[in-house]
């Protein structure tokens, strides 16, 4: 790989992580919803959802996937599924959440649900495939392994930054904990944002080249 593609990158995943997406709005919602340890949890399953595509995409898969309306639909709607449960679980759950922080429960599940919602997600797929191959050298050997070299390096930048927002959702978390009532409100905002991002990636549409 050119030096110069590589510093290209760099700079442009830093860019694209500073961003805020759905990924960093989904480990927000979880960490104010059930506290930091559950947000960290969130960020490590997303991280390795990401890594899931990055895999498939150096191997083939995610374009199999995107060039197929069919699967790109299952998939999609799956993921979406998903997320609408999380969602309304998250927002019946609210007069909870406290208790389980506090408890240490469910940062397993936390760690599940980052992984497949952000797996599950074709859009995150269709990313990687768009943006990646930008920066290969298409000199170089092994194309499949510049591929996921970069991705890495991506799902990396991305998670770094959602250590950030776990950490100022968990501050502004500390601060309410006090206050039960606007707690619980906040907890059900997270679900109806979550089951939100759900519907969003329902209605998205597959890529379509040329």
């Amino acid at each position: 790989m050119l030096e110069t593609n590589l510093w290209l990158f760099l700079a442009a995943a830093v860019v694209i992580a500073a961003v805020p997406g759905p990924g960093i709005f989904y480990v927000a919602a979880r960490t104010l919803s059930a506290g930091r340890a559950s947000g960290f949890a969130s960020t490590a399953g997303t991280a390795l959802g990401g890594l899931v595509h990055v895999v498939a995409g150096s191997l083939g898969i995610s374009a199999i996937i995107l060039a197929s309306a069919e699967l790109f639909a299952a998939v999609k709607f799956i993921g979406a599924l998903y997320l609408l449960w999380l969602g309304v679980k998250t927002f019946r759950g609210a007069g909870r959440a406290l208790t389980l922080e506090s408890e240490g429960v469910g940062d397993k599940r936390a760690f599940r649900d980052g992984v497949l919602v952000e797996a599950l997600n074709p859009k995150t797929a269709a990313f990687f495939l768009a943006f990646i191959p930008q920066f290969l050298d298409p000199s170089a050997s092994h194309p499949a392994l510049q591929f996921i070299v970069l991705g890495t390096i991506s799902v990396t930048m991305n998670t770094l930054a959602d250590v950030v927002v776990v950490l100022m959702a968990s501050a502004t978390r500390r601060h309410l904990t006090g206050r039960p009532h606007l707690m619980r409100r906040l907890t059900q905002g997270s679900g109806v944002f979550i089951a939100g991002l759900g519907l969003s990636l329902a209605l998205a549409r597959r890529p379509v080249n040329g």
